[in-house]
């Protein structure tokens, strides 16, 4: 079962630069979604309450299969069970408020529904290296680009956030998305994933 899910902030130079911010390159940083955000891939999900500006954001997904604390890069690897293809929903509006007064971003980024999974591959069937990552609304593609093109790359996040945290298996690390991000509202259907994993299918519903 998912236990956490830890979200990289500003991985793609080109998302940060379209979000009217810049790459810190000094070190990653992170943001959270709790196991109750997770939605399995081909659900619906109810536009959420509190918001006008739902967002998409396509995402490569590692879970942690193994025990690790305070790895170096070179062996981050061996923590890795699989990838997947992931979207990051986020309620733009209400990140856009919490930023403006240099508040915390859970309102908009951590509510039900808000973590969508593709089913998970292991790590002895995929290895990140340049794989298209990409997503369609209604078959209009809005996101397209390489997981290659990431500023931190998958052992450098591990070895990172192992500093801070005890990472365990059920853990997931959603790495960040590209350009592309945009709007999406009731009876709108995303598609899209990581070449070689399974993709990501979401239909958005009505406000519950």
């Amino acid at each position: 079962p998912v236990r956490r899910v830890y979200c990289v902030g500003r991985n793609y130079a080109a998302h940060a630069a379209e979000m009217g911010s810049e790459v810190d390159r000094e070190a990653p940083f992170y943001f959270t979604k709790s196991a109750r955000a997770v939605l399995e891939s081909g659900g619906v999900l109810p536009y959420p309450p509190g918001t006008r500006d739902l967002h998409h954001e396509i995402e490569l997904v590692v879970a942690i299969g193994a025990p690790a604390f305070r790895v170096p890069v070179a062996q981050a690897m061996a923590a890795v069970w699989g990838y997947g293809s992931g979207l990051d929903m986020t309620r733009r509006d209400l990140q856009a408020q919490a930023k403006a007064k240099q508040r915390p971003w859970d309102l908009g980024k951590d509510f039900e529904g808000s973590a969508v999974l593709s089913a998970l591959t292991p790590a002895e069937g995929f290895t990140p290296q340049a794989q298209r990552i990409r997503l369609e609304v209604n078959g209009t593609p809005r996101q397209d680009a390489r997981i290659d093109e990431m500023v931190w790359s998958v052992p450098a996040l591990i070895a990172d956030l192992s500093q801070y945290y005890h990472l365990v298996p059920g853990d997931l690390i959603m790495t960040g998305t590209p350009a592309g991000v945009g709007a999406v509202g009731p009876g709108d259907r995303l598609s899209g994933g990581v070449e070689g994993l399974a993709p990501v299918e979401l239909t958005l519903g009505p406000a519950a």
